[in-house]
């Protein structure tokens, strides 16, 4: 019981941190259809940005996630007015080849300003736990699960309980009427994609602290971010939650009761089984084709 609790507990802390990356990624979908390819490298981008305010500034690196986040927020903004909103329009297969190559241009990047070997962000208390009867907690999981799931209230409060959030839902489900009572959509876009941006740079700095990081990380994260929102449901922010929090439990029970090496599988075995019997997700909706690709 006492290994059933603590997988449990470490795989709900897990969860946490992957729905706040995922949920900036369904974010973007939702409100403007686009399937941000470069998403995982934007977390990459803030792991190494986090990895350098601990190593040279010496700040701790799950406090630097309030200077990551806005910088990565400023990135994404700037990124959309110059990059996806000229091709905003065009159609999906159109800009996940944008984003992707988008993707490769912030690797190389990276690779070029920081190298591409193996990173490692490693506070003090990286090799610590906190113990609970008999349950050992990493405590840099516990403080990141916990941030994580903090920022993602955060963001809860801003979509359901501001203009803003309002805003955002009102261009996500019909633009045209948003248009109509005065909500400029373009304006919202690019807020949308600064804060789904900004989502996966404070999933950045926490994943940083957990995983080793080099620049092409970007295609192990972006695989298991797509694969928990189209399990959530695209577009649907409760349906990432959901998604997350499954695919980080099975990871944790698979290590734990059957191999470590099977931990990365199964999830995905899991996402196939679930898409046979529901293809639009956990809590998404069918969309038609002419919708999606509008």
């Amino acid at each position: 019981m006492t290994v059933f609790l603590q997988s449990l507990v470490l795989g709900l802390l897990l969860g946490g941190v992957y729905a706040l990356a995922a949920s900036g990624l369904t974010l973007i979908f939702g409100v403007m259809k686009v399937i941000n390819i470069a998403h995982g490298a934007f977390l990459v981008l803030a792991s190494f940005i986090t990895y350098t305010l601990w190593d040279v500034v010496g700040i701790d690196p799950l406090l630097a996630i309030v200077i990551t986040t806005p910088v990565v927020f400023a990135i994404g903004w700037a990124t959309y007015k110059v990059v996806v909103s000229p091709i905003r329009s065009a159609p999906m297969a159109s800009t996940v080849l944008l984003t992707f190559g988008l993707a490769l241009v912030l690797e190389g990047a990276m690779g070029e300003i920081w190298g591409n070997n193996s990173t490692a962000i490693r506070p003090a208390y990286a090799d610590e736990s906190f113990t609970l009867g008999g349950i050992f907690l990493p405590k840099a999981q516990v403080y990141g699960g916990l941030i994580a799931v903090a920022v993602l209230v955060v963001l809860w409060v801003v979509l359901t309980r501001t203009w803003l959030g309002r805003a955002i839902r009102a261009a996500a489900s019909n633009p045209s009427s948003a248009q109509l009572v005065g909500i400029r959509t373009a304006s919202v876009a690019a807020l949308v994609f600064a804060i789904g941006i900004a989502a996966a740079g404070a999933g950045g700095a926490i994943t940083g602290v957990l995983y080793p990081f080099v620049p092409g990380s970007h295609y192990q994260w972006i695989a298991r971010l797509l694969a928990i929102v189209v399990l959530g449901g695209l577009g649907s922010l409760n349906g990432a939650v959901l998604g997350a929090i499954l695919f980080g439990l099975a990871e944790t029970f698979t290590s734990t009761y059957v191999s470590p090496s099977w931990a990365t599988a199964v999830p995905y075995a899991i996402v196939f089984a679930v898409l046979l019997i529901r293809p639009q997700g956990l809590l998404g909706t069918r969309l038609r084709e002419d919708a999606v690709a509008a």
